[in-house]
């Protein structure tokens, strides 16, 4: 079959299955069948007219058939793009969005050019820490995730890439890490969604690890932890930035007021919706007057 008589078929059987998962139908095909071919997006459409063998033809058809089922794209190319890196994904991370690019577009701005040190708590596949680590190759960037599988992920990551100024860890939050250790920035990602939430049954979180997507007290348990324990790991005038859901930029923003910290904002992803929350630890608090670390 010609290249584009193949992407019509495909497109049309993801298409009838757009509920499972293929909202973007003509993308997944073509981007799964240019990862058969090794070729580009624009060579497929540049060369429509070319035959596909029939072992290419073969392959192409096995994961059209997965994506019917809702198997993320991501999954089956083995990568995701996130801020100019390919970074590898598998079944123990989140897949890497660009709503999450808002966060490090915001830390960046945070973060002078001469060194320093961030944290990235729940590296997942590393995403943020190596796109930090890359933006300031004079920082020093930690990546923790209490998953040794995403920790193991993130390192191949991070070899792949040739990216030296980061270090990656398991540990549950900060208990990995020594009591005296501080940081001019800390970032997270962490699971704020409310296990009740209808969006658990759709799209590609139904395949995502749960334990990175959920979190209690109708998901703010772990964003109101991470607010009350970084206070313990952040420098004077350090930045706390942190990911969540739409909804919980109200939450977030009292909960920082509250624990403290100061220039407390809410910043809008791609979409216009309230994605990234930020605060500020003030230097006038000393560090006597700070909580024990873990």
């Amino acid at each position: 079959m010609r290249i584009d008589q193949v992407l019509s078929e495909a497109v049309a059987r993801l298409a009838h299955h757009a509920s499972g998962g293929a909202a973007t139908p003509h993308l997944d095909a073509q981007l799964l069948l240019a990862h058969v071919l090794g070729r580009s997006r624009t060579w497929l459409y540049t060369w429509g007219d070319r035959e596909v063998d029939a072992l290419d033809l073969e392959r192409f058809h096995a994961l059209i058939e997965r994506r019917e089922q809702g198997e993320p794209v991501a999954w089956l190319l083995g990568y995701r793009e996130f801020f100019g890196l390919r970074l590898a994904v598998s079944p123990h991370t989140l897949i890497p969005r660009p709503d999450t690019e808002t966060l490090v577009e915001q830390a960046l701005l945070r973060m002078p050019s001469n060194a320093g040190h961030a944290l990235d708590i729940g590296t997942g596949s590393g995403a943020i820490a190596l796109a930090l680590a890359v933006e300031r190759p004079g920082w020093q960037v930690t990546g923790t995730d209490i998953v040794s599988e995403a920790v193991a992920l993130a390192r191949r990551n991070a070899e792949a890439l040739g990216i030296t100024n980061v270090r990656l860890e398991e540990s549950d939050f900060f208990s990995a890490l020594h009591p005296s250790s501080r940081f001019e920035l800390i970032v997270s990602n962490p699971p704020y969604i409310d296990e009740h939430d209808v969006h658990l049954g759709q799209g590609d979180v139904r395949f995502e690890p749960r334990s990175a997507l959920v979190a209690k007290d109708n998901g703010m348990a772990d964003l109101l932890h991470l607010i009350d324990t970084a206070r313990g790991f952040l420098t004077p005038d350090g930045w706390l930035l942190l990911e969540h859901g739409y909804q919980q930029g109200e939450g977030v923003r009292a909960a920082l007021i509250q624990a403290g910290y100061r220039g407390v904002e809410t910043c809008q992803d791609l979409g216009g919706r309230e994605r990234v929350s930020l605060g500020q630890w003030p230097a006038a608090i000393s560090d006597d007057s700070r909580p024990e670390g873990p």
